[in-house]
């Protein structure tokens, strides 16, 4: 089967986007717009904790896709598929005793975001799309790029437009990607 240039990168892209609406990560971007007001070293910091953490996570889904037969493989990677489907219609919200780190927006950012990703959903959809899909580069590279996709107009718009989003069906397509992704895996494997 021939794909076309850079379909990881596109597939993974695609996918982090639509997971990321609605994330407690994006409501993360959010705040942070609101008290900092300085968008480019925030969304300079998102960049940074998103390669970083989406790096490692596609590294583990490598090495984990290494250790496990083909046939075992493809039928976690649906369950966790499907379990990410239906983990995206819970919507995320922060904790009101969450507090930011009071430093720069960039260190506070890249430092927020880096440790709000750890077991996010997002997170988990890159260590799948990398146990599933090469080469990582691309899988890391599109993740990250579906993360700025998501984030970088929260940052720049702000909480001016935040309540017009429409979330509710932004979360049900993620799920239906997800779903969708699920049922793949299952019907044509690895």
């Amino acid at each position: 089967m021939h794909t076309f240039p850079l379909a990881t990168a596109a597939l993974s892209t695609g996918t982090v986007a639509l997971a990321e609406i609605g994330d407690k990560t994006q409501l993360l971007a959010l705040l942070l717009a609101a008290r900092f007001r300085r968008p480019w070293p925030i969304v300079a910091g998102i960049l940074v904790a998103t390669l970083l953490n989406h790096a490692l996570a596609a590294w583990l889904g490598a090495l984990v896709a290494q250790w496990l037969q083909p046939h075992t493989l493809r039928w976690i990677v649906a369950a966790s598929f499907l379990a990410v489907a239906l983990w995206t219609l819970k919507p995320d919200r922060i904790d009101e005793g969450e507090t930011l780190p009071a430093r720069g927006a960039f260190v506070a950012t890249t430092i927020a975001f880096f440790v709000a990703e750890i077991g996010d959903k997002t997170q988990v959809a890159t260590v799948l799309l990398a146990a599933k899909y090469s080469p990582l580069w691309e899988v890391v590279a599109g993740t990250t790029v579906g993360m700025l996709l998501a984030n970088v107009p929260v940052v720049l718009l702000g909480s001016r437009f935040a309540d017009r989003l429409p979330l509710k069906a932004a979360r049900y397509t993620a799920a239906a990607v997800f779903a969708a992704l699920a049922l793949w895996v299952g019907l044509r494997g690895l």
